[in-house]
């Protein structure tokens, strides 16, 4: 039988819950993020202690840890506990500079679940760009632990599975920019550890880095550590024999034949859902994905009636060896719905963990989500809270994308 006990509130208690349950389908030893907890309460707190005041002056800074000014919201958006309209609601009343900025980064977030939404699969190729001559490696070797940037930098995402978007560039431009390695390595490592981890975001920004979905590459050098950190550089043992010292070569990047639907999507109801609740039947449970584990979720929100499902996807974990980190991020997620509602764990993948039912569900916009559909008895489909709805307009680039869906 595949079912799981209902995991018990707290830290502690989730961490026991993945040794116990689900520790041959992690990386590494058992332990929860430093800086960043799971769960809906979690969730309202960061964005009520959230200020955007100061966010458009801040948001690159790396050191000191308190001139930050990013929201570390990202976990709490990827998985659907906030919605990009409700945290973009949040900061209306800031400063107007602050705010524009900051709901700027909201938009790329929406960008990029429409760019995977359309182009799935097809995304783990370059969208515009073959980087040449690119080998894979490991990340010992391509992040070298004697430069304090690099070193310090992985020490925050494997110790918290969280990273502010300047040092994900650093380390992205490092692997793939600097070092020759291959890029798709790179983002299956960011993809492991990261708690806001999605093959939307985290793909996304790696082309856009290395030049596979961009025009140009980000170049990494001596020059942003030194504005955005400075003590890295001070306290670095390679301070006077920088290895970054100078701008990096450009690769070379060869243009590969676009796919059409970075143009056009002939079929945007496919790639957005339906616009209004879709019911063929009468639903005997209400199926969780990842993509969605807040309590307004709509398809949970709307049926408090009924038993709530999730699954974690045996197969799917074996093969992508998440960090502990993640997994109890979701088992705290979990042990706070579960307490409020009739829930029902799985360790199976979901066609099995729902044999037998007929679900309600909330569309989810990635490709596993539509794949499942095919062996799934959905009889009730809820659209998915985008914070703009796709358009069969652009989006083999950010501005041209924005143009569209105004």
């Amino acid at each position: 039988m595949s079912v799981l006990p209902t995991p018990e509130l707290g830290r502690v208690s989730a961490e026991r819950y993945v040794e116990r349950h689900l520790a041959d389908l992690v990386i590494d030893d058992v332990r929860g993020s430093v800086g960043v907890r799971g769960g809906q309460a979690a969730a309202d707190a960061a964005l009520a202690a959230f200020d955007v005041r100061g966010y458009a002056a801040n948001r690159n800074e790396v050191l000191p840890i308190e001139a930050r000014g990013a929201s570390r919201l990202s976990p709490y958006i990827r998985h659907g506990l906030l919605s990009l309209r409700t945290v973009w609601e949040h900061v209306a009343s800031g400063p107007p500079r602050d705010v524009a900025r900051y709901r700027d980064e909201l938009m790329w977030q929406e960008y990029a679940r429409h760019w995977y939404a359309r182009l799935g699969a097809a995304t783990a190729s370059g969208v515009r760009h073959e980087v040449v001559g690119r080998v894979p490696v490991g990340a010992d070797t391509a992040w070298p632990s004697e430069m304090r940037c690099v070193d310090d930098t992985l020490g925050e995402l494997y110790r918290d599975g969280w990273l502010v978007n300047q040092t994900r560039m650093w380390l992205a431009s490092q692997w793939t920019v600097r070092h020759g390695a291959t890029w798709r390595d790179g983002e299956d490592e960011f993809f492991r550890h990261l708690l806001d981890g999605s093959r939307a975001a985290n793909r996304l920004g790696w082309q856009w880095v290395t030049g596979a979905g961009s025009a140009k590459v980000y170049g990494f050098s001596r020059r942003q550590v030194e504005r955005r950190a400075p003590t890295m550089c001070t306290e670095c043992e390679l301070r006077d024999n920088c290895p970054i010292e100078d701008w990096p070569a450009e690769p070379q990047l060869r243009s590969v034949v676009r796919d059409p639907r970075l143009r056009r999507d002939d079929d945007v109801d496919r790639t957005a859902g339906p616009t209004a609740v879709a019911v063929t039947g009468e639903a005997t449970a209400v199926w969780l994905t990842a993509e969605s584990l807040g309590v307004t979720d709509p398809a949970l929100a709307a049926r408090p009636d009924l038993p709530v499902v999730f699954a974690f996807d045996e197969p799917l974990l074996a093969a992508l060896r998440l960090s502990s980190k993640r997994l109890v991020f979701l088992v705290e997620t979990l042990a706070e719905l579960a307490a409020d509602r009739q829930m029902e764990i799985h360790r199976a993948p979901p066609i099995e963990a729902l044999a037998g039912r007929a679900v309600a569900v909330t569309f989810a916009p990635v490709p596993g989500f539509r794949r499942h559909l095919r062996s799934i008895d959905v009889v009730e489909t809820h659209p998915w809270p985008w914070l703009r709805r796709p358009s069969a307009g652009p989006v083999q680039s950010f501005s041209a994308w924005r143009r569209s869906v105004r």
